[in-house]
């Protein structure tokens, strides 16, 4: 902010509503009065043209009348305003207005009065072009050298520069590579003219040149004004600037050098008229208008430059001379001289301030109020600093990426799901396998705390359920208004859905006219999808799940199926409309439950209401220490097939792709042959094209059709297998008794994707994210985590087995005591008390797969001290690193076993660990300070042969 104001001397409002741009400025002595002082002509885009002739801001016989002198109306909207010689026979000036569609040459006369209301101007039109093109901008000089006249050049929307020889139209020509226009303006000394391109670089085309030139694509147009005979159009030098131009200015201050200025979005170029650089300004402002004019200082020239931020700049060359603050922002800037004073800047604004001031050295008094001086209390200021780091504290712990809602929103939106099912179903499949299809009503309840704009409601569910309406559009609501809507949701697909949760969204804007969004989820019952069926005590897949408290009546934890138990609390039904059956059964001795199905994935809501129903009796009856718990085996086979499905279904799908991609290439090309044989003059015979055509049509059909089932398909596996996914993540969670944070990440790890796109898949998706996890914070001790994690695009792997790896290498991790969490903190895996009755998963080759990755990421080790240097310290150490060695060969042999080649090396390092627990046991009787000798000693040869059997069994994995 500068310390000094520019200065008012004369002000004015143009008009209400009106806009204006940057060519809507003239200063001239548009009258031809002779006395040498400037009238100011301004013309708007909604065609009203003025001119004032300005009196300083204390004349006592000032009025509005009298300073305005001529206010007119066109027809059409004023793009720009120049004053030149631009009548033949004549050298007075005369005002050029350019239309988007005309040009029009106009007189302006005054007539003084003989009586007291003043002196009376005329605007008389001369003459005038009509333009076959949209014209953009213009610029005047003496073309080709004339004296005395000036001529006009406008170039038009399509990058056509049309010149006018005064009141005859010259010629036209098309600018190379044009696509935007840009700004123009003219050089006299080289006879010149330069713009910026829309490649952001500044062209100089001479006069010469476009003269005997002409567009080497001539477009076809009757009306064109162009002519056909000449050379192609080349520039005469180019520079790229690298941004945008708002304007383009060549003064003409000196005969021997002319200097041509561009502003750009941020910096000001200075070049010489052969295209050189003079030098560049770099802005730390957003630039509005300049205008460059004469210094006294020889050599140089001054610049006027105006901002976004209300500030006139003065500059000499590239150094600021001055800083004068506006009470607008310009978008045209000149200098002219009055009667009174001489060298007024005139700006005018977009919305029409039209402003005459000088700068001065009056100052801005403006002062910030002074803060009320009072005693600190430093308990209070200690007891803040506490609540601010405990919110710090909060804020880093839990890492939310979306920032919490506000506690008062304008908006609130509550759901109530009906508890009872629609008695006149809205489901667009009535009937799914002899079953009726239920609906169920859902109420949406919306209050305003204030005046909301124009709110819209969306609604969301996942496939394949579906609502009766997902768009509403409500009226504004005032401040306590409130506002029901109602819409159904019904099963819309033959295959169970994997979530019963719906989303419910609604956009408003604010009474600032700030948009926001308020949300809600709702609920749905598990009898909008299945029905209570008897219980037949059989089923190809069973899951257990154990609590610590004696068994509850099903027909607490289900209320809604009831009446189906027939005086058997301990068995129950559940027969889905898509098909399929569940079977719930609690048991009388023991406190378990089980459940049995035909289908894996199915038994996911069932198991998820079973889980949430006991935990809600309990908390109804006041049971604080009730769990849930699953004591394995984790279900991986039946979850690994699941997930060879949706594999081998995006194979399939992609292949369609690809084989219909094919098909229509090869369409298109025998179309093309067939067109060029039905064009050729003389006939030929088709050689069965036709029937080539007609065959590779119905292959694309057909492609096309299968593609679309693939697809479908796919959608319907994609659901299934979100649904075991759900049931896996459930499983861990009871498993290892994860919490709710720990559960949250491992769902986010199975589950990044809510839909399969062709782009980004669920595999690929959740074999990243597994890898992160394993890499993290379930490495087997921090050390071994990975410096650097790879970032690579993600794409279709070849095949499930690397993934089915990883999988199976989590749940190892889980169920040895690691710990899921996002931070880097402590991610050891702590030792956990597993079940009697949990098997632990054996951990696969992948891991020192996982291994090997990790040390070809670790940095370069360092020389190992020799062992004249080691001391018993180091032997210890030694010592400790050779048992985990140990251990681990101990696995790694195991695995190894499978693999024919290596039986040898297999046998002979089982009997070297049978050697090795066999001396153990003596060894520790022993004295320590022998056995850490013996140890020092042979700490060579065990590392070594451990080191060749990771290496050699990593590369049997890959």
């Amino acid at each position: 902010m500068s310390l000094f104001k520019a200065r008012d001397w004369w002000a004015s409002a143009l008009g209400e509503g009106e806009e204006f741009d940057q060519g809507c400025l003239c200063v001239g002595d548009v009258d031809n009065s002779g006395t040498g002082y400037d009238k100011i002509v301004v013309g708007s885009f909604m065609g009203m043209l003025r001119i004032f002739s300005p009196r300083p801001a204390g004349a006592q016989e000032q009025s509005e009348a009298d300073v305005q002198l001529l206010e007119l109306r066109l027809p059409e909207p004023v793009l720009q305003l120049e004053l030149g010689k631009f009548v033949s026979c004549s050298e007075l000036l005369h005002l050029a207005v350019l239309h988007p569609r005309k040009l029009s040459v106009y007189a302006v006369s005054g007539t003084a009065g003989n009586v007291e209301h003043g002196d009376q101007y005329q605007l008389r039109l001369v003459y005038e072009h009509n333009l076959q093109r949209t014209a953009c901008n213009m610029t005047y000089g003496p073309f080709g050298g004339v004296t005395g006249h000036h001529f006009i050049c406008i170039q038009s929307m399509d990058g056509m520069l049309m010149f006018f020889e005064q009141e005859s139209y010259g010629f036209g020509r098309f600018l190379p590579g044009f696509l935007l226009p840009g700004p123009l303006s003219y050089c006299i000394r080289t006879d010149s003219f330069i713009t910026v391109s829309s490649s952001r670089q500044v062209e100089c085309y001479r006069y010469e040149t476009l003269a005997v030139a002409t567009d080497a694509d001539t477009r076809p147009d009757p009306d064109q004004q162009n002519k056909s005979s000449g050379k192609r159009l080349t520039a005469e030098w180019t520079l790229v600037l690298g941004e945008e131009a708002l304007d383009i200015c060549v003064p003409n201050t000196s005969p021997l050098m002319s200097s041509i200025f561009v502003l750009g979005e941020r910096n000001l170029f200075s070049l010489k008229d052969n295209g050189q650089i003079r030098f560049m300004k770099k802005l730390e402002f957003s630039p509005s208008c300049f205008l460059p004019y004469a210094s006294v200082c020889e050599g140089s020239t001054n610049v006027l430059m105006c901002n976004h931020n209300n500030m006139l700049l003065v500059y000499q060359d590239s150094t600021l001379k001055w800083a004068a603050q506006l009470c607008s922002v310009p978008v045209t800037v000149r200098v002219a001289n009055f009667p009174e004073l001489k060298g007024v800047v005139v700006t005018l604004s977009s919305d029409g301030r039209l402003h005459c001031s000088y700068m001065g050295t009056d100052p801005s008094f403006f002062t910030a109020p002074k803060v009320e001086a009072r005693e600190a209390n430093y308990e209070e200021l200690d007891t803040e600093m506490k609540r601010l780091q405990k919110l710090i504290r909060e804020a880093t712990k839990t890492q939310d990426i979306v920032p919490r809602a506000e506690t008062e929103e304008e908006l609130s939106v509550t759901a109530v799901v009906s508890s009872q099912l629609d008695q006149l179903s809205c489901a667009l499949i009535t009937e799914m396998h002899g079953l009726p299809v239920p609906s169920v009503s859902v109420q949406v309840r919306i209050k305003s705390r204030s005046a909301v704009a124009s709110p819209k409601m969306t609604v969301c569910v996942q496939p394949p359920l579906a609502v009766t309406q997902d768009q509403f559009v409500l009226d504004s609501m005032g401040s306590g208004s409130e506002s029901v809507v109602r819409f159904s949701v019904f099963l819309n697909g033959v295959y169970p859905p994997a979530d019963l949760s719906g989303d419910i969204a609604v956009s408003y804007s604010s009474a600032t006219g700030i948009p926001r969004v308020s949300q809600c989820k709702f609920v749905l019952p598990l009898r909008l999808v299945c029905i209570p069926s008897s219980a037949l005590k059989n089923g190809k897949f069973k899951i257990t799940i154990d609590t610590n408290k004696p068994p509850i009546s099903l027909s607490d934890v289900f209320p809604d199926f009831s009446e189906k138990l027939e005086n058997n609390d301990s068995a129950l039904g559940f027969q889905f409309i898509t098909g399929s059956r569940v079977i719930v059964l609690a048991s009388k001795t023991s406190q378990r439950y089980r459940i049995q199905s035909e289908s894996f994935e199915d038994m996911w809501l069932v198991v998820k209401d079973l889980v949430q129903g006991l935990q809600r009796h309990c908390m109804f009856l006041g049971v604080s220490d009730f769990q849930n718990s699953f004591s394995g085996p984790v279900p991986l086979t039946e979850y690994f097939h699941i997930l060879d499905q949706h594999f081998q279904l995006r194979v399939n799908a992609l292949q369609c792709q690809d084989l219909l991609s094919e098909r229509a290439v090869q369409f298109r090309a025998i179309q093309r042959r067939l067109l060029t044989r039905f064009k050729d003059k003389t006939p030929g015979p088709l050689h069965n094209l036709d029937t080539l055509m007609e065959g590779t049509y119905r292959q694309v059909l057909a492609l096309a059709d299968a593609a679309e089932d693939t697809r479908e398909r796919l959608n319907q596996a994609f659901v299934r297998l979100r649904s075991a996914t759900h049931l896996l993540i459930l499983l861990l969670s009871l498993w290892q008794g994860l919490n709710s944070e720990q559960s949250n990440i491992l769902e986010a790890t199975l589950l990044p994707l809510l839909t399969d796109t062709p782009q980004l898949g669920w595999e690929e998706s959740v074999d990243a994210a597994v890898s992160h996890l394993l890499k993290t914070c379930l490495s087997r001790s921090p050390k071994d985590q990975a410096i650097s994690l790879s970032s690579g695009p993600l794409t279709l792997p070849k095949d499930t087995a690397r993934l089915k790896k990883h999988i199976t290498l989590l749940c190892d991790r889980l169920g040895k005591g690691g710990r899921l969490s996002l931070s880097s903190e402590a991610n050891t895996p702590a030792a956990l008390m597993m079940p009697v009755s949990c098997e632990s998963i054996p951990e696969p080759m992948v891991e020192q797969e996982e291994e090997a990755l990790q040390d070809s990421t670790q940095f370069i080790k360092k020389k190992q001290p020799s062992k004249r240097v080691k001391s018993k310290s180091d032997s210890s150490k030694e010592s400790s690193k050779e048992k985990k060695e140990k251990d681990s060969g101990k696995d790694s042999t195991k695995e190894t076993k499978k693999d024919s080649g290596k039986e040898k090396e297999s046998k002979l390092s089982s009997k070297e660990s049978k050697r090795e627990s066999k001396d153990k046991e003596p060894a520790r009787e022993r004295d320590p300070a022998k056995e850490s000798g013996k140890e020092k000693k042979a700490s060579r040869k065990p590392s070594v042969k451990v080191k060749e059997k990771k290496k050699s069994e990593a590369g049997d994995v890959e």
